[in-house]
């Protein structure tokens, strides 16, 4: 009995360490990475987006567990010269809050998005760039909003439901809140702190990270106990509204561009990007050697690739 006892106190003692460890390290990392552009209040969400340059407008939109500084490694001075690139923080990632955890799927981050770009009132409607979960997002976008986007250019885009997710994202496959809240403020972040650096290497495989992703690329943004809800949140919702998007492409009547790296170890290629291509007749699928993270390892070649779609669709 005494043994028991002893186990439990040790057990407390140890998560009370671990959610003041959390604690510290959430309100460090916050302070570090303070908002770098403006905020719009939009359907009772907080969306941090960044805006640059003018001219027919790209709008893009990050992927599972991360934020707009993800396309900090593209050439987005040059890009603005010619184009105006506006970055968003999806609710719950970077410095966007997520009010509402109920309207974390596909459908509803998708509208939102619509309506983001409804909201800026731009001259014409705006290429719309996702990568990865971003990806599905965007389709998810112009499949309810076609009128208020010109054309999808999609990077490494989650386009139909996968049976068996990579590795570094099974950890956030907790279903139930109660339990997700939990982890978020002891677990979570003591562990991703120890392994961020096998999971960074297992997204970028084939292509090695670079050193500066924690920071360049807001890596670090993710050891935060409502970063990791979001993202758990995120992937559990996509169960609900992927399987019936996902019989809906056929509906695309605009340009659709898609760039995936052959070597992708998070998505299969040929199950997203042939199967997406498959469905939309009008669809260009351009595959290069190269992982996942194209934005990151490849920002010259991506920056070009976006630049075809934007001149192809923004007329």
């Amino acid at each position: 009995m005494h043994l028991l006892l002893a186990l439990l106190l040790i057990v407390v003692a140890a998560l009370a360490a671990f959610a003041l460890l959390t604690a510290v390290v959430a309100s460090r990392i916050t302070k570090a990475f303070p908002p770098e552009g403006g905020f719009l209040e939009l359907g009772g969400e907080r969306i941090h987006y960044r805006s640059l340059g003018t001219g027919p407008a790209l709008v893009m939109v990050h992927g599972l567990a991360g934020q707009m500084k993800n396309f900090d490694y593209l050439p987005l001075e040059a890009l603005a010269q010619r184009w105006r690139v506006i970055l968003v923080d999806r609710p719950g990632s970077g410095r966007s809050p997520r009010a509402d955890a109920t309207k974390c799927g596909v459908a509803a981050q998708g509208r939102l998005i619509a309506d983001f770009i409804r909201a800026l009132r731009l001259p014409q409607p705006p290429l719309l760039v996702g990568h990865s979960l971003g990806g599905a997002i965007a389709l998810s976008a112009a499949l309810q909003d076609p009128e208020a986007i010109a054309g999808l250019a999609l990077i490494a885009p989650l386009t139909h439901q996968v049976r068996d997710v990579a590795e570094p994202f099974r950890p956030l496959a907790v279903r139930r809140a109660w339990l997700r809240r939990s982890i978020a403020w002891t677990l979570a972040v003591p562990v991703g702190i120890l392994t961020m650096r096998k999971a960074v290497r297992a997204v970028f495989a084939p292509e090695p990270a670079p050193d500066d992703f924690g920071v360049r690329g807001g890596g670090m943004l993710g050891l935060r106990p409502s970063a990791f809800c979001a993202a758990s949140e995120d992937m559990i919702a996509l169960e609900d509204d992927l399987p019936f998007q996902q019989k809906r492409y056929g509906e695309l009547r605009l340009p659709v561009r898609v760039l995936y790296g052959e070597g992708d170890a998070v998505l299969d290629w040929r199950a997203q990007g042939e199967g997406l291509c498959a469905q939309v007749p009008q669809a260009q699928l351009t595959v290069v050697p190269g992982g996942h993270m194209l934005p990151v390892t490849q920002p010259a070649a991506t920056a070009a690739w976006l630049e075809e779609a934007a001149r192809a669709s923004l007329r």
